[in-house]
């Protein structure tokens, strides 16, 4: 997948800087308190020994796209988001977590866009590296993820993000798979790889 330019990436993080001061502003126009609203919510590294939430393996341990989920409630799973060693295990806790009465306030995936990935091959699988560092994630309403390609993630068939249309179009010729938005996955798209 291709780089992004230093263009591009000034471009978003002068846009992203004007969104988070409005934001900021707003809040405290509103008397928002110190917890902030959703737009202050950032994505964590998940370095370290971290678990997945749904599974249990080790996330940094497997290839792949990896995520996390920043819950309205508090986040009971300790004081910080859930965190998840695939696609399919971030959203299948967040809707098993929805399902609960639970409000999801921001879900990240690793965005292939942002990251020099690594291809491995072994045997007929063909997995990507994973991304554990904070900068690597992008919110689910920022990408697009390809459903059925070639590639597997730490789970088996997995949904694989990406935050750039051109990336999306390359990986498909590459790998096969259906583009589908992020935010339109649901459980039957899951219950389909």
């Amino acid at each position: 997948m291709k780089e992004r330019t230093g263009s591009t990436a000034s471009r978003r993080r002068v846009l992203d800087g004007i969104a988070g001061g409005a934001l900021l502003t707003l809040a405290g126009c509103l008397g928002g308190g110190a917890g902030g609203g959703e737009g202050s919510i950032a994505p964590i590294s998940l370095d370290g020994e971290r678990a997945c939430d749904q599974c249990g393996m080790i996330v940094r341990d497997h290839p792949g796209p990896v995520g996390q989920i920043h819950f309205a409630d508090d986040e009971p799973e300790g004081g910080r988001p859930a965190q998840f060693c695939s696609s399919v295990c971030t959203y299948t806790y967040r809707f098993d977590a929805e399902d609960g009465g639970r409000d999801a306030l921001a879900t990240f995936l690793t965005d292939y866009s942002s990251v020099d990935q690594e291809v491995f091959e072994e045997g007929s699988d063909v997995t990507f590296s994973s991304h554990v560092e904070s900068s690597a994630f992008a919110r689910t309403t920022e990408l697009t993820v390809v459903a059925g390609s070639d590639v597997v993630g730490s789970m088996g068939p997995d949904l694989i993000p990406f935050g750039e249309a051109a990336d999306v179009e390359t990986f498909v010729t590459e790998h096969g798979g259906e583009p589908l938005d992020a935010e339109a996955v649901d459980r039957g798209t899951l219950e389909g790889l």
